[in-house]
């Protein structure tokens, strides 16, 4: 990883393209500091530490921390990426979508663009909501209309501006920009977690005995990484073998090749799917001033705050687990089934003369891959269980309260290895360009 860095330094292209990346995130950094003007900068951090519900606190990590600041990037990209989710599954069921989606670079701008106006929609209406929803509990210093207008005109456009430099680094510098952007805000959480395990489970221990817990706590955090790494670059490939055919006076084809298939197939989405629908109760509580609901609908809020799980005093509330790795698995095989078609795969290989050797093409070839493609998606989706609920486990048994967890460490992995593999690739056209230029 750092050779890679260092020999992308020594070509001037690809260090434009970094530094650019590098300036972008300090804009993000400082966007993320800076508060909305008319609020009360300290209710969220007081919210947070009277309220332990994990809604927000997921909210917050995917802000890095400018959901706690309330910033004018509070919202972060969390629009953006809502509103691409629901522009994907909508494709599924408007066909003008899916006819855009098919229609080459013309029907992806006008995809772009639609994602656009339905983010700016979104961040609209969750600004309203929440300048309503805590502008009169003291989020709001003055409750008037041009101070709710302020408030709601700043997270809209931090949220706008946040989408545009997302683009912008797609367009001029490496890797996904919205990716990035998730990324460095995870990043910057990292250090103060770090300080608060310190805090709460080394300081004012023995030598010995705080050595030993800092040890073990670098080995979890070692492990799941490995895990993660392991998880997201495992993938199953399937041969496939192209017949000779005659193309003029020349024999062409007869080559092979593979079809490969990641194990995690739906990436991080089904965990990001199941956090947001599990937590939409307490935000809707958190909104209506709820908090403290009893009977059964403060055991079923309860029951889907993360936050509660594997408490020893409470195991009741863990029973949420099981529904949350029910949610976990049905999202990654509906997503998966949304973005891998394996009949339009099986009629693309028989158009071109290809075939999976012991299976005949066709509708064998389709049943071939729905089987393999079932088997995969459940170990990743049984790895990404893993993963979420190891944070979860020892949140709850030992009160290690942090804001990163399985799905963030899942987001940095993957945009790290993939903004690498596209540094590495920019470097081999180079190379190429060079050797043919000589």
């Amino acid at each position: 990883m750092f050779r890679t860095l260092r020999d992308a330094f020594k070509i001037q292209e690809i260090r434009r393209k970094i530094l650019y990346v590098l300036m972008m995130l300090v804009v993000i950094r400082f966007g993320s500091q800076l508060p909305v003007p008319g609020v009360n900068t300290a209710f969220f951090a007081n919210f947070f530490a009277n309220n332990t519900n994990d809604a927000f606190s997921f909210l917050n990590a995917f802000t890095g921390g400018g959901f706690d600041n309330f910033s004018i990037f509070a919202l972060s990209i969390t629009p953006y990426i809502t509103s691409s989710i629901i522009i994907q599954l909508l494709t599924i069921a408007i066909p003008q979508l899916e006819e855009m989606q098919r229609d080459g670079e013309d029907g992806r701008k006008k995809i772009t663009a639609i994602t656009r106006y339905v983010t700016v929609g979104l961040a609209l209406f969750e600004s309203i909501a929440m300048a309503i929803g805590f502008g009169n509990k003291g989020l709001i210093t003055e409750m008037t209309v041009v101070n709710v207008i302020i408030v709601v005109a700043s997270l809209t456009a931090g949220s706008a501006f946040l989408m545009w430099v997302g683009e912008q680094i797609n367009d001029k510098g490496v890797g996904n920009g919205i990716s990035t952007v998730l990324l460095i805000n995870i990043l910057s959480r990292i250090p103060t977690d770090f300080v608060k395990l310190f805090k709460q489970f080394i300081k004012g221990q023995t030598i010995l005995m705080g050595s030993l817990r800092a040890l073990l706590i670098l080995a979890i955090v070692l492990a799941v990484t490995v895990f993660v790494l392991v998880l997201n670059g495992a993938e199953r490939r399937i041969p496939v073998q192209y017949s000779k055919k005659m193309q003029g006076r020349k024999m062409v084809g007869g080559q092979s090749s593979n079809i490969p298939l990641k194990v995690n197939t739906a990436g991080v989405i089904p965990i990001i799917f199941t956090s947001s629908i599990m937590s939409f109760p307490g935000i809707i509580a958190s909104f209506a001033g709820k908090t403290n609901v009893g009977g059964w609908g403060g055991k079923v809020l309860g029951v889907l705050n993360s936050a509660n799980w594997f408490n020893r005093d409470n195991m009741f509330d863990t029973l949420g687990i099981i529904l949350y790795i029910v949610l976990v698995v049905f999202f990654a095989y509906f997503y998966t089934s949304i973005t891998f078609n394996p009949l339009e795969v099986a009629d693309n290989m028989k158009k071109q003369g290809g075939f999976i050797p012991g299976i005949r093409p066709g509708k064998p070839t389709v049943e071939y891959l729905n089987s393999i493609l079932n088997y995969i998606i459940f170990i990743g989706a049984a790895g990404l269980t893993i993963v979420a609920v190891i944070p979860f486990f020892f949140n709850g048994m030992f009160s290690a309260q942090v804001s990163f967890g399985g799905t963030s460490l899942i987001i940095v992995v993957s945009v790290i290895l993939e903004t690498l593999k596209q540094v590495e690739s920019m470097m081999l056209v180079r190379n190429y360009k060079g050797f043919l230029n000589d």
